[in-house]
């Protein structure tokens, strides 16, 4: 045979010496072959029996390649071996990827760390504690807005219990959402970004809130403003640790925790000095109101405003831009933290010695790739979509076996506290109404069975209740009805101009040749009640204020001391956080806590429930504290604001079961809010005690 088979590759050499030509493979086959299979001149056609024969018993779907009587493998097994040969390698070479990309963070964490200290703490700092620190007043006073103004804004607007339920609760649901979307941002767009677009949203819809008329507009825009609020808290705390060294972190950062009580204490004391004067608004008509409630959430956006406008004045993190391979601007960063630390202390001779800081590579490179090709929206949608992935890859990186362990342990802490903390911190002051509610009612005046004929009533009737009452040729003149009933009574010829009500009904009463005039006495005040010849003149268009006000300043004063006995649990707190440890903190803090709501059962009086509420603020304080700090460092930079929002997002959505949860058993029973708020801090307490401690740690 010719030698030109010798160095074909298909060639097959018999294991005696001789040799044997194969068929090759013909993709589409030739003249004689079109079936594509294998086929060669070398070897005369079979016939049709014969073709039979070698494929007998095997049906289209299990024919056998007619190369394995040869020994040669399957071109479908070659490709699925190389397949398996490619994804081995890149199996192990993610790996080999991984190990250096680890081992690349924890020296740019050490070095990092040296860097801070060499900077110190100084001027820099404080200038951003307290920027920062603005922000963060920003959610404290935010938290309260809308209890604030309910009492006045439900008048104002019309709202049933169902609307006053929906807006307090759509705060909760809007910083939940902002939680969940500013964390992730930040983690791919930069903390100080993301933190000024937040605040522009919230200024800028909450400042819109003040002056809108309608209920379903004031219930959109408040629940806007609580989106962008909700990126305050995750973006804020890695923000700032970001710019401290080790030594530092725990107590600064719970000194940072006092701005969130700081905002209760501004609102509270707001609302207490401008709500109740409501002849400090105007209106235009009976279309457009603008009352002191509107007022005080116009003050409300000042520390949102003050905390953007300093955050213009301040540099990105520069963890962040070595994150993302951005080395010259963060070492410049680096140099302004240095140097105005150093003028600060009288040394501005003190050269800043680091000239090279270790980058990580970089693997995300899509969106710099695309930006120079295509149109600018499709650029746009590239970067909106490229950003998206990352975040939710982000997000779902939390549950890998690296963290897994870390964010369900987490999760279940920030659930119990936020259970506990938001659903008592509605239960206290429903429960106080509940307790003044009970004492009004049974100071109610009694009338039975009067008489009263021609008689001009021009002073405001209150708490009474009358029985089978009969009035004659009377006149009521410009006077305020506050929860008073009439009861199977009879007016005739009776006359009603210029009246104000508040909690009043007329029950089964019959009216005889009656004239109202310019009151708020409408149809749903009037149960089973029979009219003759009476008449409505002109009636009060919209809502109006509630007059009560005694109950108003309760709840200001309230929510102002539960706000102020935060300050000595969070003192505490910041000086031992670094001595006793994170861990320690938060396990003592919410077991302490627990077992003060249990004394709850004893508070039958608006001041011991006051008191209690006083003593739950200042010791669950220093739980909150070591949640944040913990939760800052137990994840690496390109994670910290991610699982930060996550979790905060949790939290809201604990507060928002809370909340309606603990609302609903007031006036019922206490047994079931207490029991509740002291299981779930138990169970937190203890589960927290699991955690690794990271007092020692540096931030990765």
């Amino acid at each position: 045979m010719d030698d030109h088979y010798r160095n074909n590759p298909n060639s097959y050499q018999d294991p005696q010496g001789g040799s044997n030509t194969y068929s090759t493979f013909r993709e589409g086959g030739d003249q004689g072959n079109q079936d594509g299979y294998y086929g060669s001149n070398e070897y005369p056609a079979q016939d049709e029996d014969a073709a039979s024969d070698a494929t007998e018993g095997h049906d289209d779907d299990d024919e056998i390649y007619e190369g394995e009587y040869q020994g040669i493998p399957h071109p479908e097994d070659i490709r699925a071996s190389k397949k398996a040969l490619r994804a081995q390698a890149n199996y192990e070479e993610q790996g080999d990827r991984l190990a250096e990309r680890m081992q690349d963070e924890e020296q740019l964490a050490h070095q990092y760390e040296a860097i801070i200290e060499e900077c110190g703490h100084g001027r820099f700092q404080w200038t951003l504690f307290f920027v920062a620190g603005l922000a963060l007043m920003a959610d404290g006073v935010e938290c309260f807005v809308v209890g604030f103004v309910m009492p006045s804004a439900e008048k104002d607007m019309c709202m049933s219990n169902a609307n006053k339920g929906m807006l307090g609760l759509i705060v909760y649901l809007g910083m939940m959402l902002g939680a969940f979307m500013w964390g992730g941002l930040a983690d791919k767009m930069g903390r100080k970004k993301c933190l000024i677009i937040a605040l522009v949203i919230n200024s800028v819809f909450a400042f819109i809130s003040s002056f809108v008329q309608g209920y379903g507009f004031f219930l959109f825009f408040r629940l806007i403003s609580g989106f962008g609020i909700g990126g305050s808290i995750p973006i804020v705390y890695s923000y700032f640790s970001e710019f401290l060294c080790r030594e530092k972190r725990g107590e600064h950062l719970s000194w940072l925790c006092m701005f969130w009580m700081i905002g209760g204490i501004y609102a509270s004391s707001m609302a207490w000095g401008i709500i109740p004067h409501y002849g400090w608004g105007s209106s235009m008509g009976t279309s457009y109101q603008f009352h002191s409630w509107r007022v005080f959430v116009l003050v409300c956006t000042l520390p949102s405003i003050s905390s953007l406008i300093g955050l213009i004045f301040m540099p990105e993190s520069p963890r962040f831009l070595l994150e993302n391979g951005k080395h010259d601007e963060a070492w410049m960063i680096l140099k302004q933290v240095h140097d105005t630390n150093m003028r600060a202390k009288g040394e501005p001779e003190k050269v800043f010695t680091v000239s090279q800081i270790k980058t990580l590579k970089q693997e995300d490179e899509f969106i710099e790739i695309q930006s120079s090709t295509g149109t600018w929206h499709q650029r746009w949608l590239v970067r909106i979509m490229t950003v998206v992935k990352q975040v939710c890859q982000n997000i779902l990186s939390l549950f890998s076996p690296q963290f897994r362990m870390n964010t369900l342990f987490m999760a279940v802490v920030w659930f119990t506290m936020a259970f506990s903390y938001y659903g008592l911190a509605v239960w206290f002051p429903d429960m106080i109404k509940h307790l003044q509610n009970e004492e009004y009612e049974s100071k109610v005046k009694v009338f039975y069975r009067e008489r009263v004929e021609h008689f001009t009533f021009n002073f405001t009737l209150e708490n009474q209740i009358h029985q089978e009452g009969e009035y004659f040729n009377d006149k009521f003149y410009k006077i305020d009805l506050k929860s008073v009933t009439f009861e199977d009574s009879l007016f005739e010829e009776c006359y009603f101009e210029d009246i104000r009500s508040t909690d009043t009904v007329f029950k089964n009463c019959t009216i005889v040749s009656t004239v109202f005039y310019n009151t708020d006495l409408y149809k749903h005040k009037f149960i089973k009640c029979k009219f003759e010849n009476s008449t409505f003149l002109q009636q009060k268009e919209g809502c109006h204020l509630d007059f009560s006000e005694e109950n108003d300043i309760l709840i200001y004063l309230v929510s102002f001391l539960g706000s102020l006995a935060v300050l000595p649990g969070n003192i505490i707190s910041a000086l031992f956080m670094d001595k006793i440890g994170r861990i320690k903190m938060i396990g003592g803090s919410m077991l302490i806590s627990s077992v003060c709501t249990f004394f709850l059962f004893f508070g039958s009086s608006e001041s011991a429930i006051i008191g209690w509420q006083c003593l739950f603020c200042g010791t669950s304080v220093a739980a909150w504290n070591g949640i944040e700090v913990i939760t800052v460092e137990l994840y690496p930079t390109s994670k910290r604001a991610t699982a930060f929002g996550v979790l905060n997002g949790l939290c809201k959505f604990a507060a928002i079961l809370g909340s309606s949860i603990f609302a609903s058993f007031v006036g019922i029973t206490k047994v079931m809010p207490i029991l509740l708020a002291s299981t779930a801090l138990v169970a937190g307490g203890l589960l927290a005690l699991r955690l690794p401690e990271t007092r020692e740690q540096v931030l990765m």
